[in-house]
């Protein structure tokens, strides 16, 4: 049984062809829940996001994951077969780490990656069809990504608008606990801003939107993490002065934050400091704006410009983030190879013990029915050695037939050296 990765992603199939293959969590649970998934696979975990769907597997071959997979989404397993990638034992775990921890994203470090991959894994074990080995692999690959996120810099830096709106917020105000943010349009670049500032805590999200219809749905997204307050659109303008942050993005083809506005709201502040950023092409707030003491103005450019930089800083860490994936994979696979060897050796344990007992019970009943204890003591020891020591025996004489004789040389190089540390007198205190 081996454990393979097996998928396709936006570097591989077309967005019709990751279509085709994409799960929700609900078709997820009633594939795992029939009893005909079992005849396929019965100890996986489906990982399925916008830029990806994957299986990870304990599986006897990689062609019964792809069987799977191309079954189960009724397309021809020659057609899939040409846009999957697949990876076996180290290899697949070496690419789970990966994809955990951000590296193999098409945003690269993005931190959403990690937290998809442990509900995908909470998914199948809720179905219990996740193996003691295959969850510790997970468990293991999580411990990794969370090391590789801390101590190096891949997932520092915002290389995304709403990201950054988020990031700046941090550091034009000290105390994002006490901030009022605003967010003008409830599309998908203020929903992100809006998210992202409810996960870094602050105090309250004001929702402005033309529709009441989208600003309740991002209102019933974020509720859970944030006071939020819907505001009609009409009112825009009069509540300027309520928020620190205000982030825009209206599409409209008019500007929407006048001059004679943010001043007046700045008045009625005291002119305490706001930060308006400006999502929107054409442009929503006046950028006479920005000539306002105490408002920073910040647009699409500035922020892209963050950004660019940002991103050359990530790929530069994410250097050092191989760097650790490739040793973190490799003392995973020493731990397993060392609790392989541990099975083995409490078997041969069991086994010697098991010789020790036969032999000890022969003996005792010789001695009862009156033999000399002595000859039965030293036939006792003497058929115990012979049984202990016949499977080594046994592995040098095949070793020695064998046509490359590197074998044989390092058994008899590694018994010899053991032997010879039993033998050496213990230093004298």
């Amino acid at each position: 049984m081996s454990f393979f990765a097996l998928g396709v992603n936006h570097q591989t199939a077309s967005v019709e062809l990751r279509e085709q293959v994409a799960f929700n969590p609900e078709r997820l649970k009633e594939l795992f829940a029939t009893q005909s998934h079992h005849q396929y696979l019965n100890d996986m975990v489906v990982v399925s996001t916008c830029n990806r769907t994957e299986v990870y597997a304990m599986a006897e071959n990689a062609d019964m994951v792809l069987n799977w997979l191309a079954q189960t989404n009724g397309i021809d397993v020659k057609q899939l077969s040409n846009h999957v990638y697949r990876y076996e034992n180290t290899d697949a775990v070496s690419h789970l780490m990966r994809v955990a921890s951000g590296l193999d994203s098409l945003m690269l470090g993005e931190p959403q990656i990690l937290g998809q991959v442990k509900t995908a894994l909470v998914l199948a074990k809720d179905a219990e069809i996740v193996s003691q080995n295959l969850n510790q692999i997970f468990e293991y690959v999580f411990y990794a990504a969370k090391r590789v996120r801390s101590e190096t810099a891949v997932g520092s830096h915002a290389v995304s608008m709403g990201y950054s709106v988020a990031q700046l917020a941090l550091q034009v105000f000290s105390q994002p606990n006490k901030l009022t943010i605003m967010v003008v349009a409830a599309g998908e670049m203020n929903s992100l801003v809006a998210k992202h500032l409810a996960e870094m805590g602050v105090a309250k999200i004001l929702i402005c939107n033309r529709s009441i219809e989208r600003a309740e749905q991002l209102a019933q997204d974020i509720a859970h993490r944030v006071d939020v307050e819907i505001i009609p659109f009409t009112e825009l303008a009069e509540n300027l002065y309520r928020a620190d942050v205000i982030s825009s993005c209206t599409g409209s083809l008019h500007q929407v934050i006048a001059y004679k506005d943010v001043k007046a709201a700045l008045k009625k502040r005291r002119y305490k400091q706001m930060l308006m950023v400006d999502l929107a092409v054409p442009r929503d707030i006046d950028p006479k704006v920005e000539s306002l003491d105490g408002v920073y103005l910040y647009g699409v450019d500035d922020l892209q410009s963050v950004i660019d930089e940002n991103l050359a800083q990530r790929r530069q860490a994410a250097v050092e983030a191989e760097v650790m994936v490739n040793q973190l994979v490799t003392q995973l696979v020493t731990q397993q190879k060392i609790k392989d060897a541990g099975s083995t050796i409490q078997q041969f344990r069991e086994h010697g013990e098991e010789q020790r007992q036969v032999e000890l019970s022969q003996a005792l009943e010789r001695i009862q029915s009156g033999e000399d204890m002595k000859h039965v003591m030293e036939d006792f020891a003497h058929r115990l050695t012979q049984k202990l020591l016949h499977p080594t025996s046994m592995l040098l004489r095949q070793a020695a037939q064998e046509d490359d004789p590197t074998h044989f040389e390092w058994l008899k190089e590694n018994i010899q050296d053991i032997f010879g540390h039993e033998r050496k007198p213990k230093n004298l205190k």
